[in-house]
């Protein structure tokens, strides 16, 4: 299948950008065909003319929606095996993800690589306005939600007290959803449930499953993003990051019972490149550049551990 027949069957945006490149040898040479180079994976058209493509993931690095000159070898095949991991813990809750039982087997790349449903992302009109959503759950009040309930904003109507805590653990989690895109505005919790109310309440199952799965294999679930997509066949699945740490916030537990939160995902590259000031630097940045960053490697072998502690623990 050709990219211009998946733009046809409106699986694939017009206006999202598309590669002409040559991707993997030992890919190009069995008839997958590089169409895409996103910030951390590629997709390649498949031979057939079934609607699915192969995704593969590098070992590029990226922060705050910055592409960076930056890979650590490991991470894409770490990453992989933690995505099925996920995959498979959803569908033993009949959960549908995009991520198909077909492998590429026996190939030098093969521990990379995920054969993918060909889907377009949900979206649904609120308040006038058609979205795509990201669907946010969250078991302990941090990050933006702290900051906006110490300033007197509830941006998702949850009417929460003001008196509450950092780390603060909610008795259910929180479903605080956003606008896919270059801004994720926050969304109105309650409006959002009422769109899907079934695909909410499945996937509120499915993190309240997982959160204690994971605690009982040592790992805090400070929260996670889910991206629900409809597949050819009008019906609606998750995306390839289902609780990863490119989607989730994981801790220790033991760093989180000595109250260090440092989330075993990318947060430490996320530190340094707010201390090295990349959101200022990547301004200058032209269309297709990276920004040029020097990261030790003590940093590197940080991220990478982490991945490999997910993994290990949650196998």
């Amino acid at each position: 299948m050709k990219i211009s027949d998946i733009i046809a069957l409106g699986l694939w945006p017009e206006s999202k950008k598309t590669t002409s490149l040559k991707g993997i040898d030992e890919l190009e040479n069995l008839g997958y065909n590089l169409f895409y180079i996103g910030k951390n994976a590629d997709l390649y058209t498949c031979p057939g003319d079934e609607p699915k493509v192969l995704l593969v993931r590098s070992d590029r690095c990226s922060v705050f929606d910055i592409p960076l000159n930056l890979e650590i070898e490991g991470k894409g095949v770490s990453q992989t095996a933690i995505s099925n991991n996920g995959a498979k813990f959803a569908k033993n809750l009949g959960i549908r993800t995009a991520i198909l039982d077909e492998t590429v087997d026996n190939l030098k790349v093969s521990p990379r690589c995920q054969m993918m449903e060909l889907c377009k992302p949900l979206e649904a009109e609120v308040d006038g306005e058609l979205v795509q959503f990201e669907l946010i759950f969250r078991n302990y009040l941090t990050g933006s939600l702290f900051e906006a309930t110490q300033n007197g904003n509830d941006p998702y109507g949850l009417n929460l007290p003001k008196d509450l805590k950092e780390w603060s653990k909610f008795e259910n989690p929180l479903f605080t959803p956003t606008t896919k895109g270059v801004k994720d505005i926050p969304l109105n919790s309650q409006k959002v449930r009422e769109l899907f109310p079934e695909i909410i309440s499945s996937l509120e199952n499915l993190f309240k499953q997982f959160t204690q799965f994971a605690y009982n294999n040592g790992i805090i679930v400070v929260d996670t993003k889910l991206e629900v997509f409809v597949n050819s066949k009008g019906e609606w699945v998750l995306g390839d990051e289902v609780l990863t740490p490119e989607s989730s916030r994981f801790i220790s537990k033991e760093d989180f019972d000595a109250q260090n939160y440092i989330s075993m995902d990318k947060q430490i590259l996320r530190d340094f490149g707010k201390a090295q000031n990349w959101k200022e630097q990547a301004k200058s940045l032209k269309s297709g550049e990276k920004l040029e960053v020097n990261v030790p490697q003590e940093i590197k072998d940080k991220i990478l551990s982490g991945y490999t502690t997910i993994l290990e623990r949650l196998n």
